[in-house]
């Protein structure tokens, strides 16, 4: 099922948009859409799908959504009727203006961008924090709100409490803020996945040895480049299993995989189900929104 494409209004006084939702179940489909969005649920219970992750959901949970990366939050059958919360923060990355983002004194920020295109979970000290924050907004508006927003922002950018949601391959954005070599990688692995990648290819792409690339790459990636190529594979085909009607020979081979058995044995190592389980699930909870 393809996700509803939602373009978001920005307050003008204040430049991003903050509401706060008190409602009988979450109103909230399949959904996309091009600009930031962080996710505060004060009340209610159920699960949320980001990208290709499906996970409980319960009071305090805090995520902080990028551009393009297909989201829905939604109760159980049996708490329909439930009274859910939520506060929400909608903005565009340009609202900051391109001579301030550039300042170094906003490279945490830029990063945090970056890693939100694959939706980030906030926890621990942070989302306390955040959380806080954000409940105090309805009583402020014009420049203390604003403030405050930016405040958020400097917390989420400084924290390690944020952990990726959505699997490499499933995010609408590849890139890489560390540097120039591991971004020409990205876009060549983006443009290339479905294809049939040798590391010798890859490295001579940013002029490296083999040995010398792989290490190269696992400083930056925490991956050897058979594992991260997999891992995207994957997130692809998430994708296709999710928003195409392709049966699962085809979502294997455009995703890069040369036999049906091995995509079906990588699949069910990285989610924990075979694709078609996972298409059937995915389509239940996406169906029942």
């Amino acid at each position: 099922m393809k996700p509803l494409f939602q373009r978001l209004t920005s307050e003008p006084q204040e430049g991003f948009v903050f509401k706060h939702y008190r409602a009988r179940g979450f109103d909230c489909p399949w959904h996309v859409h091009p600009e930031y969005e962080i996710i505060l649920v004060l009340e209610g219970r159920g699960y949320r799908i980001v990208g290709d992750n499906m996970a409980v959901l319960s009071p305090g949970d805090l995520v902080f959504v990028g551009p393009g990366l297909p989201h829905i939050w939604q109760e159980e059958a049996s708490d329909a009727r439930a009274t859910v919360r939520t506060f929400l923060i909608q903005f565009e990355e340009q609202f900051l203006g391109e001579t301030l983002l550039k300042l170094p004194a906003f490279e945490p920020v830029r990063r945090l961008f970056v890693n939100a295109g694959r939706g980030l979970h906030v926890i621990g000290p942070t989302r306390k924090k955040v959380s806080a924050l954000m409940q105090q907004m309805p009583g402020t508006k014009g420049l203390e709100r604003l403030l405050q927003f930016l405040e958020i922002l400097n917390l989420l950018a400084n924290s390690d409490d944020c952990r990726t949601i959505a699997s490499p391959g499933f995010a609408a954005n590849f890139g890489s803020y560390d540097q120039e070599r591991m971004d020409r990688v990205y876009q060549f692995l983006a443009a290339r996945i479905a294809q049939n990648l040798r590391i010798s290819e890859v490295a001579n792409l940013v002029h490296l040895s083999e040995g010398a690339f792989s290490r190269f790459f696992r400083t930056h990636t925490g991956k050897t480049f058979p594992e991260f190529v997999n891992e995207l594979r994957i997130g692809r085909a998430c994708r296709l299993l999710t928003e195409s009607e392709e049966n699962i020979t085809e979502v294997a081979y455009a995703s890069g995989f040369a036999n049906l058995s091995n995509f079906n044995r990588q699949f069910l190592r990285l989610k924990g189900l075979s694709p078609r389980g996972f298409r059937n699930q995915m389509h239940q909870r996406l169906v029942g929104s």
